[in-house]
C-alpha cells in the first residue's frame, strides 16, 4: 500500500523536473530548459525530496551535484520520458507536419562536411515543430549506452566490422584517398607505400580510449603501420591543416574533394589497397518500430544518397 501511494503522487511533469535538474545540475538552468520560473522548480526538486527521503541536488563548491540517489534516477527518468513520448505518438502514426518530436543523431565530422546540413535543412523543412539534437561522437562518447538509453535515436559513422548487436543500413561507400599541400612533394612526384608510410600523417583522435580507426585497423592487420605525428578532434578543421604543412590525410574522396576549391589542397592515390569506406547508421531495437525512428532514418538515408549527385 505504501509503494502505491507514493507512485499515486509522482506524474510525467514531475519526472521531467527530476530529470532535467539532475542532468542540468542547476535549479536554474532546469527552469530556463523547461519555460518554468525558478519557484516552480525549486517547489517541484522540494516535494521530489520528500518523496524520495534524499536531497537529490546538492551544493558542491560554486556549483551542485547529485547524490547517489539522484545519479541512479537519470537513466530511469531518461527512459520514462522516453517512453511516454513515443506511447502516443506512435500509437497515432508519425505525422511530419505536426509532430513535436525531438531527434537525436551521433555522428563524427569526418562525414562529408554537407551531410549534416542538408540533415537538419531536410527534416525542419519536413518537420518544422520538431527539434534536432546534433551530438558528436567522441571520445567519451559510448553510443551503445547512449542508443539503449534513448539518449541518441541513429548513430551515422563507418566501421571495418560493424557492432553486431545493433541495427544498421548501409548509406554510401566512398574510395580512400589522400589530401595533401599543393607544395607536397607527392604531389609532384607520386609516391610508393614505403613514402606513404614514412610520410607524416595526421589522423583524428579516436571516437574511444584504445581505438585506431579504420584506416589503422586495416594497416595493422597487413602488418602494416603509418607515421602519425599529428592528431586532431575536429576533422573539419584538418584539410586547412594539411594546406599549410606536409601533413596527409587519409580518408573517403567525398570528403577530401569538398575542400579542393577552397583550399591549396590536393586529392592524390592512395599506395595502399585499402577497402572501400562503408558509412553506415545504426539504432537500437527499441526504435526499431518506432514510426519517427523509421521517417528519421529514411531521411539519413535519403540525404546520405543525395550527396554523391552533388
Amino acid at each position: 500500500m505504501r509503494d502505491q501511494a507514493l507512485f499515486d503522487k509522482i506524474d510525467l511533469h514531475l519526472i521531467r523536473v527530476l530529470h532535467t535538474v539532475l542532468t542540468e545540475r542547476s535549479v536554474s538552468k532546469a527552469a530556463l530548459k523547461l519555460g518554468m520560473y525558478q519557484p516552480a522548480v525549486s517547489a517541484s526538486l522540494k516535494r521530489l525530496r520528500e518523496l524520495a527521503g534524499d536531497p537529490l541536488l546538492v551544493r558542491s563548491g560554486a556549483g551542485m551535484v547529485p547524490t547517489d540517489a539522484g545519479l541512479r534516477m537519470i537513466e530511469p527518468s531518461a527512459s520514462i520520458l522516453r517512453a511516454a513520448e513515443m506511447l502516443f505518438s506512435d500509437a497515432r502514426g508519425f505525422e511530419p507536419q505536426h509532430a513535436t518530436h525531438t531527434f537525436r543523431v551521433a555522428a563524427a565530422d569526418y562525414l562529408d562536411p554537407h551531410f549534416l546540413p542538408l540533415l537538419v535543412s531536410q527534416i525542419k523543412a519536413q518537420a518544422p515543430l520538431c527539434s534536432i539534437e546534433i551530438q558528436p561522437l567522441s571520445a567519451t562518447s559510448d553510443y551503445h549506452a547512449q542508443l539503449a538509453q534513448g539518449d541518441v535515436d541513429v548513430v551515422v559513422g563507418n566501421w571495418l566490422k560493424p557492432p553486431e548487436d545493433l541495427h544498421l543500413g548501409k548509406l554510401f561507400s566512398d574510395e580512400i584517398v589522400c589530401l595533401v599541400s599543393r607544395d607536397h612533394p607527392a604531389a609532384k612526384r607520386g609516391w610508393t607505400q614505403e613514402d606513404w608510410l614514412e610520410a607524416e600523417h595526421i589522423a583524428p583522435t579516436p571516437n574511444y580510449p584504445g581505438a585506431r580507426g579504420v584506416i589503422d585497423d586495416y594497416l595493422e592487420g597487413q602488418g602494416l603501420r603509418r607515421n602519425i605525428t599529428a592528431r586532431c578532434p575536429h576533422f573539419g578543421l584538418i584539410p586547412r591543416m594539411v594546406a599549410s604543412s606536409l601533413l596527409v590525410l587519409t580518408t573517403g574522396r567525398q570528403f577530401c574533394e569538398r575542400f579542393t576549391e577552397r583550399l591549396p589542397v590536393q586529392v592524390l592515390p592512395c599506395p595502399v589497397d585499402f577497402p572501400q569506406l562503408v558509412y553506415y547508421q545504426l539504432w537500437h531495437e527499441r526504435t526499431h518500430a518506432s514510426a519517427a525512428g523509421r521517417w528519421l532514418r529514411e531521411r539519413v538515408k535519403s540525404v546520405a544518397a543525395s550527396l554523391k549527385q552533388q
